[in-house]
């Protein structure tokens, strides 16, 4: 059924608990499935971390999520979906990363297409569509 989500999803939310380390461990799993099933060097993934509200009970920093997502070429995020903090912003963001990702995919942006040219460059920060919607293809796993 994961595998299914994965062939038919058009960008990933990854997200694991502050409070876990095992949970951040499962990450680079995830993220290695997702390509494999796609066939793909890059897809439009979003490192998330949760529960920042528990600062207290951390055990995995916010430069560990960092460094992973760097190391992904994608972005990374730190909500509390208790506190509602920087939720909608996630999926705002990925939903960024995927039209993003589809405009380059069709050399819509004038850039070269991955085909051939390799991967998209990694999330540029001021590179936002503050207009932008969900597109309501979003999926929870």
């Amino acid at each position: 059924m994961r595998e299914q989500y994965m062939r038919t999803g058009e960008g990933f939310l990854l997200v694991y608990s502050i409070d876990s380390k095992q949970s951040f461990e499962e990450i680079r799993t995830f993220q290695q499935q997702i390509l494999r099933v796609k066939d793909k060097d890059y897809f439009p993934i979003i490192i998330v971390s949760n529960k920042c509200d528990l600062e207290q009970d951390r055990v995995v920093s916010k430069e560990e999520g960092m460094q992973l997502a760097r190391s992904f070429g994608c972005r990374f995020m730190e909500t509390s979906a208790k506190q509602r903090i920087n939720v909608e912003q996630a999926f705002y963001e990925l939903v960024r990363e995927i039209r993003k990702y589809n405009r380059e995919m069709s050399g819509y942006s004038g850039q070269q297409q991955l085909g051939s040219g390799g991967a998209p460059k990694p999330f540029d920060t001021e590179d936002r569509d503050e207009g932008a919607g969900c597109c309501g293809k979003c999926s929870v796993m």
